[in-house]
């Protein structure tokens, strides 16, 4: 497979569907409890990340043979393989029924729920491709619901329950990367003196800072509801207000993907990780953080004397 082929499925896109993950890892400690062997659920999960990714490739590809057009006229966007030539448009017809298909079929040797979730992510992104990407927030709501698709087929995966605070954290963080894309897309255009408008009519910096002020709020909001709830209590216990006080770090990098997209950055978080050691340091701490609150012997004692009140409110 040539190089521009492989930018064509994108592949440092691939860490989005990392929202496959947390069903496993936040249902861990029950499932340690209830003694239930961990492998096999973890190359279930292993399996899920796999097949969105290649199912995410496939419509990228077919993302790009509809946008053609628009990005050649877009000053970073037609450097993309079909803009650019670099790819023709039946190659990469052929890549994206080849690698949805495959997708599909992984999913499928899993369990029949995953593979649904997988169709219904499919139908949304070819509703998204033809047309509805070009309806104002629309689009990027069907983008933020892909997403908690990914985090629905990581619990349909091993069979567990979803709280339905994750669901919703989930679609509103990943509505606020949404409109931050739109605003990078805007940011990145007028930097280069190009003549590009928005297909979806993104072209009010105040409006897209209204969307984007909006989304990070309930993402906040709803992290908290999900570390706060009966839900997050009864698999943790006190644990799950560990959780909550992380909260300062996902503002500091909901902050951070906001200031880089002003200045026309790239969107992907990747790129941000890489580049951004803010958004570095704020990624690793949440991580060492959330382990701590988990695994960490005498943390539940801690957390219990001081916030009882608080836990038991959430309990009750």
């Amino acid at each position: 497979m040539n190089r521009s082929l492989i930018r064509l499925m994108r592949p440092g896109d691939w860490v989005k569907n990392v929202f496959v993950l947390p069903a496993l890892f936040f249902a861990l400690p029950s499932l340690l409890e209830q003694g239930q062997a961990i492998a096999p659920l973890a190359l279930r999960t292993v399996i899920a990340f796999v097949a969105f990714s290649l199912l995410a490739s496939g419509f990228y590809a077919f993302n790009d043979i509809v946008d053609v057009e628009s990005d050649r006229a877009h000053p970073v966007k037609r450097r993309r393989p079909i803009a650019s030539g670099s790819v023709s448009v039946r190659q990469a017809a052929i890549l994206s029924v080849v690698l949805i298909t495959l997708a599909l079929v992984i999913a499928g040797l899993v369990n029949l729920m995953l593979l649904s979730t997988l169709l219904v992510y499919a139908g949304l992104q070819v509703a998204y491709d033809l047309g509805v990407k070009r309806v104002m927030i629309v689009d990027v709501v069907v983008v933020a619901v892909g997403f908690a698709l990914r985090a629905t087929a990581g619990a349909a995966a091993i069979s567990v329950p979803i709280s339905v605070w994750l669901l919703l954290c989930v679609f509103f963080l990943c509505a606020f990367l949404g409109f931050i894309k739109r605003l990078c897309d805007l940011a990145s255009a007028e930097a280069e003196g190009g003549a590009w408008h928005s297909p979806a009519g993104y072209d009010d910096r105040n409006e897209l800072n209204w969307l984007l002020g909006i989304s990070a709020a309930l993402a906040i909001v709803t992290y908290l509801m999900y570390t706060l709830s009966p839900h997050a209590w009864e698999l943790f216990g006190p644990r799950s207000t560990g959780f909550a006080l992380l909260s300062p770090l996902a503002m500091i990098s909901i902050h951070r993907f906001y200031r880089r997209a002003l200045r026309g950055r790239s969107d992907s978080p990747l790129d941000a990780l890489r580049e951004d050691r803010a958004v570095m340091a704020c990624i690793v701490l949440f991580s060492v953080g959330v382990l701590v609150s988990l695994y960490a012997p005498g943390v539940e004692d801690i957390l219990a004397k001081l916030f009882a009140a608080g836990t038991s409110a959430s309990a009750g």
